[in-house]
């Protein structure tokens, strides 16, 4: 328990094991010592510690799930993040995900919806066929806009944990928590990235893919479905007409639609044939001269998980545990809790 969470919030702090023991006073061997579990430091290091670390003391006793077993996806080849960024990735997935399985073990695991199976859907060398079996196997429909996204996995029973990274090397990544997929994203995008990265992470996971696709050919797959089941061909036709010879103001409102970036839009119109690559070329030149590239505009609004909150909220209710514990829980402060949970006299007589 204390050694996992001095890990974790190390890594938060991005310190390495030398630095945070040089603020100590300890070898790092002794900070590895502790963080293995093999030596429990006295209370005037654990103190030392969680100043160093600008923690409270009681959040190194935070509990875990021990029986939890995680499989995290791979980083990709050539990845610009740090090991000890990659590190901090992974513990702070199983640092929120130990949080969220303590209310389900306390409400029982059926508030869980039955996920679907990973690596279910055969993959096949047409694009928008893996986009339309996607949605089928989602059970949603093949055509149309996908609504919140975020909503829609968790209630397929798909865990979303959507936190800040400092890394523009970072979007998501997927893996599994007792055989239940789970995809983390920078929440540090735009609310259309998220989105676009979701359902990226999403493809890794349902499809089977050949052992010996080569990874980049395998990535350049992942993207191309991705977007294909946000924008599907038919749909960018009906939308935007069988050709256009730039891109032009109004198509923004169809990125609002379908909760994509004009990027996005303008790559799927040109492999459409909508959009010749010509007009593709001149939209792309002058996006990059305005910054689009990295920090386009939004145009809808950011989609946040709730799932976690919601059963934290029925655990409080329903008295399992109290107010302080699920403040604890959510990491929010109990003024909230109390306020969600407990709206007034009102609230209290079933008037809300």
């Amino acid at each position: 328990m204390f050694s996992k969470n001095l890990k974790y919030y190390r890594l938060k702090s991005n310190m390495s094991m030398k630095e945070l023991a040089s603020s100590i006073g300890v070898s790092p061997m002794t900070i590895s010592y502790y963080e293995s579990g093999e030596r429990k430091p006295g209370m005037e290091t654990v103190k030392a510690l969680a100043e160093v670390l600008d923690v409270k003391v009681t959040d190194f006793l935070s509990s875990r799930n021990h029986n939890l077993i995680f499989s995290h996806g791979e980083f990709r080849k050539g990845s610009r993040l740090s090991v000890k960024q990659q590190d901090y990735i992974r513990e702070s997935v199983e640092e929120y995900l130990s949080r969220f399985y303590c209310v389900v073990a306390l409400l029982g695991g059926e508030v869980l919806p039955e996920a679907p199976v990973c690596r279910g859907i055969r993959l096949s060398m047409d694009v928008e066929e893996n986009a339309f079996a996607m949605r089928r196997y989602l059970h949603l429909s093949e055509f149309g806009p996908v609504g919140n996204l975020i909503g829609i996995l968790e209630n397929k029973g798909i865990l979303v944990y959507v936190t800040d990274i400092e890394s523009d090397a970072f979007s998501g990544m997927n893996g599994t928590v007792n055989g239940r997929p789970y995809v983390i994203v920078n929440g540090k995008m735009s609310p259309e990235r998220i989105r676009s990265t979701i359902a990226h992470e999403m493809a890794h996971i349902l499809f089977e893919w050949p052992e010996e696709l080569q990874e980049k050919k395998a990535e350049e797959m992942v993207t191309a479905i991705s977007q294909a089941f946000l924008f599907p061909a038919d749909d960018a036709k009906r939308e935007l007409g069988i050709r256009r010879t730039s891109v032009t103001r109004d198509m923004s409102l169809v990125c609002k639609e379908y909760g994509i970036s004009m990027y996005l839009l303008v790559k799927r119109a040109n492999l459409c044939g909508i959009v010749k690559d010509n007009a593709a070329k001149d939209f792309y030149i002058k996006a990059g001269r305005s910054g689009w590239r990295k920090n386009e505009p939004s145009r809808i609004e950011k989609e946040e998980p709730i799932l976690f909150m919601q059963l934290v909220f029925r655990a409080v209710c329903e008295n399992e545990i109290s107010a302080q514990k699920g403040a604890e829980l959510l990491k929010r402060p109990y003024s909230f809790v109390v306020e969600q949970c407990f709206a007034g006299e009102e609230g209290r007589n079933g008037i809300y």
